[in-house]
């Protein structure tokens, strides 16, 4: 099973990518699930928050790898969204976070840069800390030689630089692969 983490900062259009992937793999993409909880939370979030957020969407991953085709699973986030939201909210993370991503078994993490438009959302918090949020995704991969690939510009082109990225990971070994 091949499993791809759509990962970076707020409004960089992950969950677009996410779905467009998946449609062009022909396969599910997991959710993500933070923003299920606090929708519906219906207020401020604490640091414990995050932890009941880590292991749901663990758990929700779990179950869409089940469902997905194509031995390609889309993820629409990450331990390393919840990792750095952690330390950038409350400095520190917590010991479920980071155990999920030091054991994150991603075959490719498509990082989005910050180059697309801010969309206001309730449950966004940063839109003056973009770049610097982008440099944290950036170093946390790096210095965990985690693979990744930078994902930026329209959402065509995001689209076909992560779709070129994950045929690399898939290599030529999929001669039969269902591909839309």
């Amino acid at each position: 099973m091949i499993k791809i983490a759509v990962t970076g900062p707020e409004s960089t259009g992950k969950s677009t990518l996410a779905s467009d992937l998946a449609k062009e793999f022909d396969t599910v993409w997991v959710p993500e699930y933070a923003r299920y909880y606090l929708a519906n939370k219906q207020g401020g979030y604490e640091k414990k928050d995050l932890e009941i957020i880590a292991r749901k969407q663990k758990q929700l991953e779990a179950d869409y790898l089940k469902r997905a085709r194509n031995n390609i699973l889309i993820c629409d986030t990450d331990a390393t969204v919840l990792k750095i939201w952690c330390e950038v909210k409350y400095g520190t993370s917590l010991p479920v976070i980071e155990e999920w991503y030091q054991n994150a078994d991603y075959n490719l993490y498509l990082l989005n840069y910050v180059d697309l438009p801010w969309e206001y959302d309730p449950l966004r918090e940063h839109p003056d800390k973009r770049e610097f949020l982008f440099q944290l995704y950036l170093q946390t991969l790096e210095s965990a030689n985690k693979p990744f690939k930078i994902i930026q510009g329209d959402r065509e082109n995001r689209r076909k630089v992560a779709i070129s990225a994950i045929y690399e990971v898939l290599g030529s070994g999929l001669k039969h692969f269902k591909h839309r």
